[in-house]
Formats: structure tokens, C-alpha cells, sequence
């Protein structure tokens, strides 16, 4: 106990009963037991409320993430969705698509178009056979 060796702890219960003298020693020795009885209920209170500190923080920590990823998502969602960023962007495309085909293209006549025809098949009547 705290390091000591029982040749101490003799030597310490001889200096108590020489100085408290024996009536007043077992009421010491109970309030001594009271007060680290005390200690020990401090220091486990102190020790569950850090762990309850620890569980908030790393639950704050999480809830902070989601948000951050909703946050994210949402305003990736409504970029995307954004319809007049999205028409400013069609019409440029529309209007290089334009540019492009009006510098690199001259009119030309229509193609005729292909025309394909099948010969119609012969159809050749059904021969019955004798039932037997």
C-alpha cells in the first residue's frame, strides 16, 4: 500500500497509539477510512464524468461530419439543379454548336434517299395427306 512494506506500516500504528493514545485511535482510524472513502467517490465521479464528456464529444464529432456531408450533398445537389446556371450554360454550348456549323459548313442539296423493295414470295398451296 503506497509502497510501504509492513515494517513501515508497524512503525506508523506504534507512532499513532503513542501520540492518539488508545481511545482516541479508533475513532481516527474510522474518519482516516471515511476520508479516503470520500477521496475514492471523488475520483470515480470525476472519472465517469470524463468518460461522459468523451462519449458528448465523440458524438458531436460524428453529428458535425453528417452535417458537414448533408451540407456538402445539398449544395452539390442544388448546383446541379440550379436551372438558370443551367440555361446560361446551353446557350453557350448552343451558341459554339452554332458558330461551329455556320463557319465550317456550306449548304448542300438533299441526299435522295435510298429506296429498297422486296419481289413478292410465292405462296404455295398446303398438299393434304390420307390419314392412314
Amino acid at each position: 500500500m503506497f509502497g510501504m512494506g509492513l515494517g513501515e506500516i508497524f512503525l506508523i500504528a506504534i507512532i499513532a497509539v503513542l501520540f492518539l493514545g488508545p481511545d482516541k485511535l479508533p475513532s481516527t482510524m474510522i474518519e482516516i477510512a471515511k476520508f479516503f472513502k470520500s477521496v475514492k467517490g471523488t475520483v470515480n465521479s470525476a472519472k465517469a464524468t470524463l468518460e461522459e464528456e468523451m462519449k458528448f464529444s465523440e458524438l458531436k464529432e460524428s453529428a458535425l461530419s453528417y452535417k458537414k456531408e448533408l451540407t456538402d450533398a445539398s449544395a452539390e445537389l442544388e448546383r446541379m439543379t440550379n436551372v438558370t446556371e443551367i440555361g446560361a450554360e446551353l446557350n453557350v454550348i448552343k451558341n459554339d454548336l452554332d458558330f461551329n456549323t455556320i463557319a465550317t459548313s456550306t449548304p448542300s442539296a438533299p441526299k435522295v434517299p435510298e429506296v429498297v423493295t422486296f419481289a413478292p414470295k410465292e405462296i404455295k398451296p398446303i398438299e393434304e395427306k390420307p390419314n392412314v
